[in-house]
């Protein structure tokens, strides 16, 4: 899709409702799953194509395109440079960097008529590594940071939510180049400073949080959250302080406090028909944080030989505790990936099946990870080994070793301890719409992408790259505001901020002229205004605007007019101000400035 679609400004003339294009919905699709999809199929916003796949209609179109022109706007100002490229790609790029066969089945992969490969673009490291090497050659001409707004293509297993998680959208991703560590920090900061200016123009309530890199490594990655109660993430924060992070990089602070002595003896208990913590702690009287959960991981590793050796751990953690997978994959030993053990691993060390798993009496050795709260825990409940029993009065050095390894294996839980000592931590729900972080020199080294350094001696850029997801945000953002009548814009990325409503336009000339007037006064002042000239009855004509969520409505009638008056109401007003017809251009201008 080349960048000449995605306009940096709306054009705002001659917008009436009889030359747009308006579809309403009494009812959303049986497979809209949440808010934001229902709402946006209701008011003619997108409309389903395939599975994951949507037509942007000409009320949603608008929304993206304002969301691509502040986008547009901030990046400009922070010094990046557009371009486009394309959605087809050579894969000769992507098996350089090895990601042709990594990146699994969400990668769409075609041939052409001669039997090359091509992939659709998911994301676009490979192909402006490529430009950088063939176009950046000298230190003089970094830094650089290279932007596009572009059809991307990910083959998700279950595209669903509309556009939340779909398998075609439109994101705005950017890669910066730098000579050295330094410089490419000093990018990732400016592109930082960039998103949070985007945010904080696109009207949204959003939080900026630490997130792990992944396999691409580095410290320093951020996550852009939309703050919504029905957000797929978990959002870790500080109400005392800035501490931030999702709920893959949130840490609590460490346990304080020493390990309580010995106090109950060890016992073989009967806990029939009992497998979880929860319900052994209810059958047993005692807390849940007193249980122990046990989770078996495998890890395998091939010899010299050809042979592939397994590796079995066994990972503890508190009862009313979850495992958090990329900390544990961070683990010495667990870097090159892990799997749950399969039963029979399982009944070869334990004995047993899962549901009574513990610590003691194993038949083969394991490795054994302790979570840092279970390392200071006495007096503990775990399974023993033995279908239909638990161990009570368990602890270290008395009953088994201390633990081998102690680590922070865990996902935090509202409470704890935040890790900056400021207070405790809470937990709300978030949407992802922006991610930025640094690559280093993973694809540079990869591509073989160099530039001559001051020495004159060839060097691999430092890299970061950037995303935003440009089609998701207007999803996010209704899920963000939105009420039993539809959705309500911020005034930055509505389809129209001010949606004029006259009532018998079609039968009064003196409805129709002051409708017409107050039209050209407000575009003359340079606001996106819609004229509803269609001449539908007032309740259809106002349930439209509410569920297409307008900010800013005026209604003009012939018994307000005959007494100067008109009605402004903005979407979440309870009830119309009643504003003169001589002040209502000030009064609307005043109110979008709010």
């Amino acid at each position: 899709m080349p960048c000449h679609l995605w306009p940096a400004k709306l054009a705002t003339e001659n917008m009436k409702a009889s030359q747009f294009f308006i579809s309403t919905l009494k009812e959303a699709p049986a497979d809209a799953e949440v808010v934001s999809h229902q709402l946006m199929t209701r008011a003619g916003m997108i409309k389903r194509l395939g599975a994951g796949v949507y037509t942007l209609m000409p009320m949603g179109l608008r929304v993206v395109h304002k969301v691509a022109a502040i986008v547009r706007e901030e990046m400009n100002r922070a010094g990046a440079v557009e371009l486009s490229m394309p959605m087809v790609q050579p894969a000769e790029l992507w098996q350089e960097t090895g990601r042709f066969d990594k990146m699994g089945p969400e990668l769409l992969r075609i041939k052409d008529r001669h039997e090359r490969d091509f992939v659709i673009q998911p994301t676009s490291e490979e192909v402006v590594t490529d430009i950088a090497r063939q176009e950046l050659r000298s230190y003089k001409q970094l830094p650089k940071n290279f932007y596009q707004i572009q059809t991307k293509f990910r083959d998700e297993r279950r595209p669903r939510f509309g556009l939340m998680r779909g398998r075609e959208f439109v994101m705005k991703d950017a890669y910066s180049f730098d000579k050295d560590h330094a410089a490419a920090q000093a990018s990732y900061q400016n592109m930082a400073q960039a998103y949070r200016a985007i945010f904080d123009r696109l009207g949204l309530r959003y939080r900026a949080v630490a997130a792990d890199s992944g396999a691409i490594g580095g410290d320093l990655s951020e996550e852009f959250q939309v703050i919504a109660s029905t957000g797929e993430d978990a959002i870790i924060y500080c109400p005392n302080s800035a501490y931030a992070a999702n709920i893959e990089k949130a840490e609590a602070a460490a346990p304080s406090h020493a390990r309580p002595s010995a106090k109950q003896a060890l016992t073989k208990t009967p806990t029939p028909g009992k497998s979880t913590c929860a319900d052994v702690a209810e059958l047993l009287g005692v807390p849940l944080n007193t249980t122990i959960k046990s989770i078996v991981l495998a890890t395998e590793v091939e010899a010299e030989d050809g042979t592939v050796q397994v590796q079995i751990w066994l990972l503890l953690l508190r009862g009313d505790h979850d495992m958090n997978e990329v900390k544990v994959s961070k683990l010495a030993g667990m870097e090159g990936g892990f799997r749950f053990a399969s039963e029979a691993e399982i009944l070869a060390h334990f004995g047993t099946k899962p549901g009574y798993l513990g610590p003691l009496n194993l038949l083969q050795p394991v490795r054994l990870v302790a979570d840092r709260e279970v390392a200071v825990m006495a007096d503990w409940v775990c399974g023993a080994n033995e279908a239909d029993f638990h161990m009570t009065g368990v602890n270290w050095g008395r009953d088994l070793p201390e633990p081998e390894v102690v680590a922070d294996i865990r996902n935090v839980v509202a409470g704890d301890r935040s890790p900056d000592g400021q207070g405790e931590l809470a937990i709300e729900r978030g949407i992802e719409v922006g991610h930025i972080f640094y690559l280093g020199t993973k694809y540079s080294v990869a591509m073989n992408a160099t530039f001559l350094d001051t020495d004159g001696k060839p060097k691999p850029f430092e890299m970061g790259c950037y995303g935003i997801g440009v089609t998701r945000i207007p999803a996010a953002a209704v899920e963000q505001n939105h009420d039993e009548r539809g959705m309500i814009w911020p005034d930055a990325i509505a389809p129209f901020t001010v949606a004029i409503c006259p009532i018998g336009m079609d039968r009064s000339e003196a409805v129709k002229a002051a409708a017409e007037n107050l039209y050209a006064q407000l575009l003359a002042v340079g606001v996106d205004v819609i004229l509803d000239d269609r001449g539908e009855r007032p309740g259809a004509m106002f349930a439209d605007w509410e569920l297409i969520g307008v900010p800013h409505r005026v209604v003009l009638g012939d018994r307000g007019l005959q007494a100067g008056e008109v009605e402004y109401q903005q979407r979440r007003d309870t009830e119309a101000t009643k504003v003169s017809v001589d002040a209502i251009v000030d009064h609307v201008v005043s109110r979008l400035a709010v």
